[in-house]
């Protein structure tokens, strides 16, 4: 079957050992009621079957545009960019491999970008899912601002975007193999460009181990060190010279605690560790809360089968009480 040339929206999909979840990930884009679009599968040097996933899928489905791009691992910015470099479509939106979109998702994004020149970007709220058969959880985020995401990341990666944003921020950041895509949203309000939030749960992140949380503090303030240092105009000399210390560059003028930047640090990164703990309680006692349900509806049966069996017992041993 032949296709149009240039499709509206490319998504891109990075994957790196994730031969599993990559089916999952395509059903949900075969699944938008938005047709035109193509679909890029960037196997990014996996170790497993991915390549043989893809192509089955690919196999699969002749009447849709996807294609697989290979390379040498190189993390997923790197991956990123070779399949948005690949891409033909005027909106690109980026999906990891053990991620999923709901239906509607490329639809009100489009729409979005459609009807707004000035907007460069379509977020959306987030639902969270598991392995397990848990009921997935929706998560609100802030609207969208400029000075909050200097101060913390209020946008998913999942979400469509101009392809001329990519250009002008000059891609991801492929030296950095965790917080590019908060970096990437740094580098749109450097370079003027305007998003709109919409607060209805159209991206589903996999809520697992390794997923959605920066594992560690240290971890987490070289991220933000980095992100200050790509883009230093945007930052008070403070911050500046606060980044120049956490990486290095600095070390003799290292602040003390005390004087830690407050539009990079301080309440921001206490609030996000606080909501990566309120999560992970949250899951857990979600997890719990399942099992318990379930143990109760189990004897709940064993209740009624025993109820059931004494009343089929009750004749006969009245009978016998008569004899």
């Amino acid at each position: 079957m032949s296709h149009n040339p240039d499709p509206v929206v490319s998504v891109v999909i990075p994957c790196h050992d994730y031969a599993r979840y990559l089916p999952e990930a395509v059903s949900s884009i075969l699944a938008q009621t938005f047709r035109d679009w193509e679909l890029l599968i960037v196997d990014d040097g996996s170790t497993d079957n991915t390549v043989e996933v893809a192509r089955s899928l690919i196999a699969r489905h002749p009447d849709r545009r996807i294609s697989i791009v290979q390379r040498a691992n190189g993390g997923v910015s790197a991956a990123r960019n070779t399949g948005i470099e690949a891409a033909t479509g005027r909106y690109v939106l980026p999906l990891d491999a053990d991620d999923v979109i709901a239906p509607t998702m490329l639809e009100k994004t489009v729409a979005v970008l459609d009807d707004s020149p000035g907007i460069a970007i379509a977020s959306t709220d987030v639902f969270t899912f598991t392995d397990d058969d848990l009921p997935p959880q929706a998560m609100s985020l802030p609207a969208y601002s400029r000075e909050l995401m200097l101060q913390r990341l209020i946008m998913f990666y999942c979400s469509l975007f101009r392809r001329e944003v990519w250009q002008a921020v000059g891609g991801y950041d492929e030296s950095m193999r965790a917080g590019e895509d908060w970096d990437f949203w740094v580098g749109c309000v450097e370079h003027g460009f305007d998003a709109h939030h919409i607060h209805e749960p159209l991206f589903g992140a996999r809520n697992k181990d390794t997923g959605l949380h920066v594992e560690a503090a240290e971890n987490d303030l070289a991220i933000r060190a980095r992100i200050v240092a790509n883009h230093p105009s945007l930052f008070k000399p403070i911050t500046r010279g606060w980044a120049r210390a956490v990486l290095g560059q600095d070390a003799e003028n290292c602040l003390p605690d005390e004087r830690v930047p407050d539009d990079i640090l301080t309440r921001a990164a206490e609030m996000d560790h606080f909501l990566t703990a309120v999560m992970a309680l949250q899951r857990t006692a979600r997890v719990q809360h399942y099992h318990i349900q379930r143990l109760e509806k189990e004897l709940a049966a064993h209740r009624h089968a025993a109820g059931s069996l004494a009343q089929e017992k009750g004749p006969t041993a009245s009978a016998v009480s008569a004899v």
